[in-house]
């Protein structure tokens, strides 16, 4: 037996991109054990499976949530556009939030990164987002929550991660202006800066910089898990957080502290 919350989002629509696994899924997940009807999107066929299993698992809730998986390349720009017709077809016309989760990771010094590697991150960490927050716009039912995943790397100077920080500072500066040209109707866009989170992408940094990041946390010195990043997102995505918006959201355990 699934032990359920407070169902907070009973009835809403949500897309949830890069959400087959790791932190997406578990947000994902969280949502619709909040209620909520959510679209699992996924990229290589090799995650069809897992996304397959956590529609599954969620039509087991038996709490009126739903969900289905959607493939796609959010690299590409048509996309987007493709994950919005399969969630209209599925749960109706109207779309109550948007986590714009998805992301890909390059390690490089910045004297060898090649155009090659904008394309590939850019693409996903800063365009993809623009054209899904563009694609759901229509159908927004008022008032919406966009919630963007950022990092606290926007704000640090890891070495050689230069084109993933600067693409989390960029979808900062987005979520600022979002806010204002979202916010007339009532609809609020903020981001979440996850600390040092235990996910796949951490266990590509060198275990020497978790450590010191572990150190350096002030909750507890311990690594975040996807659920402490999922109540934040879960909370954002309701109608509790209507007063916030156009904010990034520090959640690193006091890592850092802005």
């Amino acid at each position: 037996m699934v032990e359920l919350p407070f169902q907070t989002l009973a009835g809403k629509v949500a897309i949830v991109t890069g959400s087959s696994r790791g932190l997406g899924a578990t947000m994902a997940t969280d949502l619709a054990k909040r209620g909520a009807k959510v679209v699992i999107t996924y990229t290589s066929p090799n995650s069809k499976s897992k996304a397959e299993e956590l529609v599954k698992e969620i039509k087991s809730y038996g709490n009126g949530s739903d969900a289905i998986a959607v493939g796609g390349d959010l690299g590409q720009v048509g996309t987007p556009d493709h994950i919005v017709k399969q969630t209209l077809e599925a749960f109706g016309p109207k779309i109550d939030v948007l986590v714009n989760n998805a992301g890909v990771e390059i390690q490089k010094p910045m004297v060898e990164i090649t155009a090659e590697d904008h394309d590939k991150l850019y693409n996903v960490n800063v365009r993809a987002p623009h054209l899904m927050t563009r694609a759901v716009a229509p159908h927004l039912r008022t008032p919406a929550r966009i919630i963007n995943l950022s990092s606290i790397g926007a704000r640090s100077k890891f070495e050689n991660c230069s084109l993933y920080i600067s693409s989390k500072s960029a979808l900062e500066g987005a979520t600022r202006v979002w806010a204002e040209e979202f916010g007339k109707s009532g609809t609020t866009v903020n981001a979440v800066a996850p600390g040092p989170v235990q996910s796949d992408m951490l266990a590509n940094f060198p275990q020497k910089l978790i450590d010191m990041q572990k150190e350096a946390t002030a909750v507890e010195r311990r690594l975040g898990t996807p659920q402490d990043i999922a109540n934040i997102v879960a909370w954002l995505a309701g109608n509790e957080s209507g007063w916030v918006s156009g904010q990034t959201i520090n959640a690193s355990g006091g890592y850092t502290m802005y």
